[in-house]
């Protein structure tokens, strides 16, 4: 099988390595709050320590792909005024957003 020219193989290298993509982040205490609090409780692993594992091995298979995965870690408090100006619920499609949201502020307004 042919390859394809190298200009194409170093654009689609530059392709993959500018994608970006923000995962939710917690700390034990912030882990346990949030999931108390989500309409979507079932979407949580377990225990915290399971959750780690799960969120360690999906940063490492983005970066095996190509992509490049930026932790953000989600204080509760301005998660949940978030959700209260925006009308959202502590479900798993708000917290993406809210992540979302927040690595695709300027620097001066993140948290």
């Amino acid at each position: 099988m042919k390859q394809p020219p190298l200009s194409q193989r170093l654009r689609a290298k530059k392709r993959s390595q500018s994608l970006l993509v923000g995962v939710v982040g917690y700390t034990d205490e912030t882990w346990a709050r949030m999931k108390a609090t989500a309409t979507d409780p079932e979407c949580f692993d377990d225990t915290f320590a399971k959750w780690k594992a799960a969120a360690v091995a999906a940063r490492r298979e983005f970066l095996r792909s190509g992509i490049r995965a930026i932790e953000y870690q989600i204080d509760p408090e301005d998660f949940f005024a978030w959700c209260a100006l925006g009308n959202h619920e502590n479900n798993a499609a708000a917290r993406a957003d809210f992540v979302s949201v927040r690595l695709s502020a300027p620097p001066a307004e993140k948290a």
